[in-house]
């Protein structure tokens, strides 16, 4: 699997490796069947506009970008078994350890880019 490194736009390390699932198979499967994601890791899914929690065993952080990588919108705390809404222009989402946007201090309308 690819691996990349979540930063702000002015280059700020937020991740160190983000996961990119951008197959059909890769992004139904997410991070199901996985105990936890461990502090400095997420997982990128796109194409992706909402995302479920079924058969999740933990809670996580969704945060939905557009198509420049601008976050759109920030579900904390996710817990298993919720989905989230469609985010209109969403074309991704990055999963985090819950609680991690808050930690990073990530926030809508912020700049986020993806480097290898």
């Amino acid at each position: 699997m690819i691996v990349r490194r979540l930063v702000r736009d002015d280059g700020g390390a937020l991740v160190a490796e983000v996961e990119m699932a951008t197959g059909v198979w890769q992004r139904f499967m997410g991070l199901m069947g996985r105990r936890s994601l461990e502090p400095g890791h997420g997982l990128y899914l796109s194409p992706c506009s909402s995302i479920h929690m079924f058969f999740m065993r933990f809670a996580l952080d969704a945060v939905f970008l557009d198509k420049e990588g601008t976050v759109l919108r920030i579900y904390a705390g996710l817990k298993p078994w919720r989905l989230t809404r469609v985010v209109r222009k969403a074309k991704a989402c990055v999963e985090l350890p819950a609680g991690t946007a808050a930690t990073l201090g990530i926030q809508a309308g912020e700049r986020l880019r993806l480097l290898p």
